[in-house]
């Protein structure tokens, strides 16, 4: 409200009560008429702030209560993704838990395979190893038996030379009869038939089932 000033003219030479009252009551009538016409303009124009503001409150609590619905689904949203991806954690994990131990597994069955085939190897490396050794035997058997048995024939073909040698000059002998012969006229013996026969003999040197060193060595025998 604002200040209001009150001028009363009188009339002092007609003092007339009545009418001065008149004209007070008017004044303060005027001005409590404008006074209540400013108030309502003061009130009317609060009203509509206040209605402003509400509206624009509510349209603030409208929006607010939007975006609260959405957050509220984006979260439950999130909270079906989060459940789905704990669910694909713990089927992954199981997975990987179920391949661990199957790789596991097959780890300890590749090592007994390994250990398997290495005893394996080492037993093929040993009876490699023994073949080798009585193919050595057998072979030093062997050239032994051909030297022996080229030692037999050489004899042999010598005993052949010889009774072929003898048997014309005792049928000479029994034709002549007494008669003598000089030592020019005797037939000569027959020269000795002399053969070469040559002899192969190798020698392999062995070593934890692996051939070292291998020699051949020819020998000749007269016969």
């Amino acid at each position: 409200m604002q200040e209001t000033q009150v001028q009363i003219q009188m009339d002092m030479s007609k003092p007339d009560l009545t009418a001065a009252l008149r004209d007070i009551r008017m004044q303060y009538e005027g001005i409590a008429a404008k006074n209540i016409s400013e108030a309502e303009e003061w009130y009317k124009s609060k009203v509509s702030d206040l209605n402003q503001a509400v509206n624009k409150n509510n349209d603030a609590l409208r929006q607010a209560k939007q975006e609260t619905m959405e957050y509220r689904h984006q979260i439950q949203s999130y909270t079906c993704e989060i459940d789905s991806l704990k669910g694909t954690n713990e089927s992954l994990l199981r997975q990987m838990r179920d391949m661990e131990d199957r790789m596991g597994r097959e780890a300890s069955g590749y090592q007994d395979t390994i250990g398997r085939l290495e005893a394996d190897i080492a037993k093929m490396k040993d009876d490699m190893a023994r073949h080798l050794r009585e193919y050595q035997d057998l072979l030093n058997v062997k050239m032994a038996l051909d030297i022996e048995i080229a030692t037999y024939r050489k004899l042999l073909e010598g005993e052949e030379s010889r009774i072929t040698t003898t048997v014309p000059l005792q049928s000479a002998y029994s034709s002549i009869g007494f008669r003598e012969t000089s030592p020019e006229s005797q037939p000569h013996r027959g020269s000795e038939v002399h053969s070469k026969k040559t002899v192969l003999i190798k020698t392999i040197e062995t070593r934890d089932g692996e051939v070292v060193s291998e020699s051949t060595q020819h020998q000749q025998d007269s016969m």
